[in-house]
């Protein structure tokens, strides 16, 4: 089937100037793009006025565990969003030796998958069942749990090689890299030594490496109190894995948690390019909102969960866990007004979309005893969504800086308040590229072709001929996003192309699955294929030269 856009202003996924162009779609190619093209094409779209850009790639996803359940992938699709790039943080939901007796720790409690197993499986698995295409990274801490667990301890040699063959597994099946995840289990209680092997192995595959680091606020656990901001030692620690292995890293969403670590940005942005200078291949992504997800433990000491209710109730132990809470709140610049509740139990839906201290007011409680009340009803699990990780100036700053590109790190809860990143990410980038008064073309380009040249997604990312029809085509004056209703669509996407197949027309999701699993093509096969190649040319060779010698 061919498809015509006709006289829509085309951004190619490059820095290029627009250009009122058409653009013909054959099959799942892009056949041409001209002005006044003149092809009986089976469907025409009307773009006058519309923007023509590839479709959007959402650099940092973890959609793999949700990846055939249209619910949760159709707000992405409705963001314009074609391809997510799945299994970061050290999770994806492969990477799993299917006889594991661990594979139901997958996830690390925070994503959960029935049966996981090889990328190879998945891939199967998922054909013809997908909304958007999905890029993979196999995880870390997956490939850690398949072998041990959530076990602490350093691997045996034998255990750390099975872990590393389940990686070089994922590779040759069509990983573009991995993930690691530093501030979740297991990852954080893996030994450098164990980070560079894995990285090793994703270098070797020229894969890439994204890792979400240990620490995105002034203070964090695991190090010294008296030390430089601990968001610096983290990305210090990364920067080292680089220096030893050589590998390419994404640095995974550039935060600064509490307003402590806001003076920290210029510093933080200093050390990427200093490392750059050195040769070493480092950038980051970004999303375009001033708050983030998190756990409503999020400033509770680990201790205090495993103490009994009993011992929870006696007064050294609240005068304690008070003063260590007031003293983290004092130190990350945070306080209850920037925790809103997200989900607590299927009990107290009324406490959804308030902060802390709001429902403190209403219930007339102290705010600390009102975090501590919500800390119990919900077992230490409740969600929320954490305030102060940017501020305006901060997320202006980062979108203009060269090394950024744009990601959503959203999922669809099926309980309680949804994360404004799931709906409306890209949308929201585009709103603030006319608030900053960035040119179009570069937001763009960071949310297609910086990114697919990023992860090396080939013959994605650009209008060009020969390329996947991933196509958005959105009005850019009507683009609009309602932050005070999270799970709201975003108004002025017109319609969505995924393999060349309409899937969104006018914010209505059209019931196609067209999406599929790039796999990736890696340069360790092109090279066996090259030297196969040169040494039966040479054998060629000599055999003519001993046909001439004996004519």
């Amino acid at each position: 089937m061919k498809i015509l856009l006709k006289n829509g202003l085309v951004y190619d996924g490059s820095k290029s100037k627009p250009k009122v162009q058409d653009v013909l779609i054959n099959n799942d190619k892009i056949e041409k793009v001209s002005s006044n093209i003149d092809d009986k094409a089976d469907i025409v779209y009307d773009c006058t006025g519309l923007c023509i850009s590839p479709g959007f790639i959402d650099a940092h996803s973890h959609n793999d565990f949700f990846a055939t359940d249209e619910t949760a992938i159709i707000p992405f699709l409705k963001q314009g969003i074609t391809t997510q790039i799945v299994g970061n943080c050290g999770f994806s939901a492969y990477g799993v030796d299917e006889n594991s007796k661990y594979r139901d720790l997958v996830g690390s409690g925070l994503f959960k998958i029935e049966k996981p197993s090889s990328l190879q499986n998945f891939i199967e698995s998922t054909k013809n069942n997908l909304v958007c295409n999905i890029v993979p990274l196999v995880g870390h801490g997956t490939t850690r749990i398949s072998v041990a667990g959530l076990n602490h301890k350093p691997l045996s040699e034998e255990k750390l090689q099975e872990q590393l063959n389940l990686l070089e597994e994922s590779m040759k099946a069509g990983a573009f890299g991995g993930s690691l995840g530093l501030m979740y289990e297991p990852g954080m209680h893996a030994p450098f030594s164990e980070l560079c092997e894995f990285a090793r192995i994703i270098k070797k595959y020229d894969g890439i490496l994204t890792i979400h680091p240990r620490a995105n606020s002034k203070i964090a656990l695991g190090y010294p109190l008296i030390s430089k901001p601990h968001l610096e030692l983290a990305l210090d620690e990364v920067i080292k894995l680089i220096e030893e292995t050589g590998v390419k890293v994404q640095y995974s969403h550039l935060i600064f948690v509490g307003k402590s670590s806001w003076k920290c940005v210029d510093r933080m942005l200093n050390k990427f390019y200093k490392a750059r200078e050195k040769g070493l291949d480092i950038a980051y992504d970004i999303y375009p909102f001033t708050y983030g997800a998190s756990t409503i433990s999020v400033i509770l000491p680990s201790w205090y969960l495993k103490l009994s209710k009993e011992d929870r109730k006696k007064k050294f132990n609240k005068f304690k866990l008070k003063l260590i809470i007031n003293i983290t709140k004092k130190l990350l610049g945070i306080d209850f007004d920037d925790l809103v509740i997200s989900y607590i139990s299927d009990n107290h839906p009324e406490y959804e979309g308030k902060t802390v201290s709001e429902i403190a007011k209403e219930e007339n409680l102290d705010p600390f005893d009102m975090y501590v009340r919500l800390v119990e009803i919900s077992e230490g699990k409740g969600r929320i969504m954490l305030g102060r990780y940017y501020n305006e100036e901060i997320i202006e700053k980062l979108m203009k800086d060269d090394l950024s590109i744009y990601m959503t790190d959203a999922w669809y809860e099926y309980s309680g308040t949804q994360n404004g990143g799931t709906y409306q990410a890209f949308p929201l980038f585009l709103e603030k590229t006319k608030k900053y008064q960035i040119d179009l073309e570069n937001t763009i380009n960071k949310m297609t072709g910086a990114t697919a040249d990023r992860f090396q997604i080939k013959n994605r990312g650009y209008i060009k001929e020969g390329y996947a029809a991933d196509i958005t085509v959105f009005d850019f004056e009507k683009i609009k996003v309602d932050q005070s209703i999270p799970n709201k669509t975003p108004e002025g996407i017109k319609y969505v192309f995924v393999n060349g197949k309409l899937a969104l027309s006018k914010n209505e999701y059209q019931n196609i699955k067209n999406g599929i699993v790039i796999t990736k093509m890696h340069f360790i096969i092109e090279m066996h294929f090259i030297f196969l190649h040169t040494w039966l040319f040479y054998i060629f060779q000599t055999i003519i030269v001993c046909i001439n010698v004996e004519l």
